[in-house]
């Protein structure tokens, strides 16, 4: 009988993620015997501080990989806004599952949406992203930065006494949580970050017993939206330290990309989009990532450089 062991974070939405996948792998091949690494990231040590202060490109996922190359664990899951766009040499991400719902919650237990809440208002949240486009809307609003998991961050919505944050909606459906987001802000509003919803399914590239195993979970509507948005955030080079926001639809064999580059307050943005052929998937996030910086986004992300 044969076992595969997935190596994951301890959070409950990457455990949720992990027995997701291994539930998956199990429908392909019944019998298999599927295990489960539980592992502690350096972005899960450090709550202090916003991720844009302490490098932010793998703090999620470096402990995860090395599992993979050490051989405690054959497969690593992980939320795809989490992952670089450069990955290690000889690893690949197999999978990308179907996405869920991309998009940005509104949670407030004072009942709030975003256009109710009070001028003044304090809203949680340490994405850059999120701030920016929040600022955008509502440059009144008080931004105040928190980290952790979903629950860490419900519960400190009371315990600092603040109006609002924001969670991806994507986390809540799969932890049967959305109950607790008073609005759904649709990606007019709040456009979402790169690979928001979509999971990714890692390994060695040359165990190829995994691979083969692995490559029954991708789903091509996923993997098209996946590579063309981090192919707009390659170009860019940007991490969590930069607000940058991308969203793939696709329709039929055509796909579209809208893209986003913003000041940390908001009140600076380039915004544009561009559709194609599926075929072009990557070659769009390209071509949309050079648009907006000869549009202003070059001059947006320089200035952020070097603050």
């Amino acid at each position: 009988m044969s076992t595969v062991r997935i190596a994951t974070r301890k959070s409950p939405l990457a455990i949720w993620q992990a027995e997701h996948i291994s539930a998956e792998l199990k429908s392909k091949e019944p019998g298999l015997e599927v295990e489960l690494v539980r592992l502690t990231t350096q972005g899960d040590k450090i709550l202090d501080q916003a991720l844009s202060k302490v490098g932010g490109k793998d703090l999620f996922v470096k402990e995860i990989e090395a599992a993979l190359f050490d051989g405690r664990a054959e497969v690593a899951v992980h939320s795809l806004k989490d992952v670089p766009t450069e990955l290690p040499a000889g690893l690949e991400v197999t999978a990308f599952p179907p996405r869920e719902d991309p998009r940005d919650a509104l949670v407030s237990t004072k009942g709030y949406t975003l256009d109710t809440l009070p001028k003044g208002a304090s809203v949680g949240t340490c994405s850059l992203r999120r701030a920016a486009q929040l600022l955008r809307l509502r440059p009144d609003l008080v931004i105040k930065p928190i980290r952790g998991n979903v629950q860490t961050r419900l519960k400190k919505l009371d315990e600092d006494n603040l109006d609002a944050t924001i969670l991806a909606y994507a986390g809540l459906l799969r932890l049967g949580m959305t109950q607790v987001a008073t609005e759904v802000l649709s990606p007019e509003r709040s456009l979402p970050a790169i690979g928001q919803g979509i999971l990714a399914v890692e390994c060695r590239r040359d165990d190829h017993p995994t691979t083969q195993r692995v490559q029954q979970l991708d789903d091509p509507a996923a993997r098209a939206a996946a590579l063309t948005e981090r192919a707009f955030l390659r170009r860019l080079q940007g991490g969590c330290q930069v607000p940058i926001a991308g969203h793939a639809t696709l329709s039929g064999d055509q796909i579209t990309l809208r893209g986003l580059v913003a000041s940390l307050d908001g009140q600076e943005s380039v915004e544009d989009q561009i559709a194609g052929p599926l075929g072009d998937a990557e070659a769009l996030g390209t071509e949309l990532a050079d648009r907006l910086l000869g549009r202003g986004a070059r001059r947006i992300l320089d200035a952020l450089q070097g603050a």
